[in-house]
């Protein structure tokens, strides 16, 4: 590549970068344009973001605290604290994917929420054995069977066990069991199996399609279960 093209390209996304902040409500467009700034202005833009961020983290942080009796204050509040801190390095990796569908803020506050999510479901499987084998199968009992169908019921379980063992390839099964039956975030699951969540879910979405073709071809379903992806 020569130095003619490698300008050419710099100007077509300096280009599309000012049309882009020219769509943008004046508010979005200046957080957008002092964050991408150098000096002051970035810095205190930078900071009100983190503080916009901290605000959301704390606010999922308060949400989800009845259901994580066993964390104290301090210790909600760093998760907040550390999901900020992160949240505010994924928005400024991704200034490039704000189209303005929403307000600036709107979208940035999204990232700690998420952020706090992630980190309160991790702290609450720490120290935890994450399960990649079927603690039990009556979690599929009630799926789409009327009252009294024990043979049906007991054919569409076996015919299921067998499909996951013999029809999926070890990991997809791992995964499988540890995602759709015994209940282990994605993200939590991630973190253990060094892997990523988008990794995650296209081994799921394969393990799902291998099983719908199995029981579609011995005259059964489990769609509920299964899920709606395309096959």
């Amino acid at each position: 590549m020569n130095a003619t093209t490698v300008r050419y390209k710099s100007s077509v996304t300096a280009t599309g970068s000012v049309k882009a902040a020219a769509r943008l409500d004046p508010e979005s467009g200046a957080w957008v344009r002092d964050l991408r700034a150098s000096g002051p202005a970035r810095e205190d833009a930078v900071a009100r973001l983190h503080d916009l961020l901290l605000r959301s983290a704390r606010f999922e942080v308060a949400r989800r605290r009845p259901m994580l009796p066993h964390l104290r204050g301090n210790d909600l509040d760093d998760i907040a604290q550390q999901a900020a801190d992160d949240a505010l390095m994924s928005v400024l990796a991704r200034l490039d994917d704000f189209r303005g569908e929403s307000r600036f803020t709107t979208w940035a506050y999204k990232f700690g929420l998420l952020e706090a999510a992630v980190k309160l479901r991790r702290r609450a499987w720490q120290g935890r054995e994450v399960p990649l084998e079927p603690e039990t199968w009556s979690v599929f009992s009630s799926y789409e069977l009327e009252p009294g169908d024990e043979v049906e019921q007991s054919e569409l379980l076996t015919t299921l066990q067998q499909a996951i063992q013999e029809g999926l390839t070890p990991h997809q099964r791992r995964v499988l069991v540890a995602l759709a039956i015994n209940g282990v975030p994605i993200d939590v699951l991630a973190e253990r199996l060094n892997t990523n969540r988008n990794a995650l879910y296209k081994t799921l979405h394969d393990a799902r399609r291998k099983l719908r073709r199995r029981l579609e071809d011995s005259g059964l379903a489990l769609d509920t279960w299964l899920g709606e992806e395309e096959r």
